[in-house]
């Protein structure tokens, strides 16, 4: 984790969809921060828009760094959903900043490279990147329960499994979620987001191996290992406990301390409702016994 920025500095937040870029918004209203939103057209929202210093497309680049040589921020934060684009079109908007060869190995690698090469980009010009957390520390949840569903004693070990493969999968740079059913993983996020993996398993639960157990159905996120942590950090939210209900999931299981918690009150209750346990656990400890 970077330093972080100072209590008075100027914050450029670059705002995609969702919850998160009015979550930082709020905290640094709230803490009298100054601070400039570089809304990005087509992901954030209309009050976004409205609210936003300038509004841009995903692959202009160079009209964001020429907002940021603008403002002089002390510290940027990318924050809210995006679709990426094919790798190829990102890269392409890159070129003017990267030479051939370092672009085709950008181009054979995975997101994660993608995403610290942006990082990398917006660095060259004097800005320092930041983290969602740095800005909003209680996005970030310590290790324990979070809701009234207390986590069952049959679900540790689907839960310690979810983790183990996690941190197996780290190199290969895929998603950072997937869903246990008793020991077994039934289903790994790829590149197509937690939403689209549930709606998988939603289809799975119809049929006869998660009818019998999707008693024990466990949806697990967490950060990969050595995973940029200022960026494109997992999240869950209420949207995700209405998905995991939906998908036949009984439990949600998070990295502590690495998994953003948007929204925490409204899925605690939407949780609480359902009958989901939610719980942050602590990663290495859950992959290594």
């Amino acid at each position: 984790m970077g330093a972080p920025a100072t209590a008075s500095g100027p914050v450029a937040i670059l705002a995609g969809g969702g919850a998160l870029p009015h979550i930082l918004l709020e905290a640094l209203v709230r803490t009298q921060r100054p601070h400039r939103l570089l809304a990005l057209r087509g992901f954030a929202d209309r009050s976004l828009r409205r609210q936003a210093d300038a509004v841009i497309d995903l692959l202009d680049i160079s009209g964001a760094i020429g907002w940021l040589a603008r403002w002089q921020p002390e510290a940027v934060v990318l924050a809210g959903a995006v679709t990426r684009p094919h790798p190829a079109a990102f890269l392409g908007a890159l070129a003017a900043y990267r030479n051939s060869a370092e672009l085709r190995q950008l181009l054979a690698r995975g997101d994660d490279h993608l995403l610290r090469a942006v990082i990398g980009m917006i660095e060259e010009h004097g800005h320092r990147v930041i983290g969602a957390h740095e800005i909003a520390p209680d996005l970030l949840v310590p290790v324990g329960p979070l809701g009234a569903v207390p986590v069952p004693d049959m679900a540790l070990a689907p839960v310690r499994t979810g983790f183990r493969c996690l941190t197996d999968l780290s190199p290969y740079d895929i998603g950072q979620g997937l869903v246990v059913c008793g020991e077994r993983v039934t289903a790994i996020e790829g590149a197509e987001g937690t939403d689209r993996m549930l709606a998988r398993v939603a289809g799975l639960s119809r049929g006869y191996l998660l009818r019998r157990r999707r008693d024990a159905g466990i949806l697990v996120k967490s950060a990969k290992t050595g995973q940029e942590r200022r960026v494109d950090l997992p999240a869950v939210g209420p949207r995700t406990v209405v998905r995991a209900a939906a998908a036949g999931i009984t439990g949600i299981a998070v990295g502590a301390g690495q998994t953003l918690v948007v929204e925490r009150e409204k899925m605690i209750a939407q949780a609480d409702r359902r009958g989901l346990f939610l719980a942050a656990f602590d990663p290495q400890e859950m992959a290594q016994s």
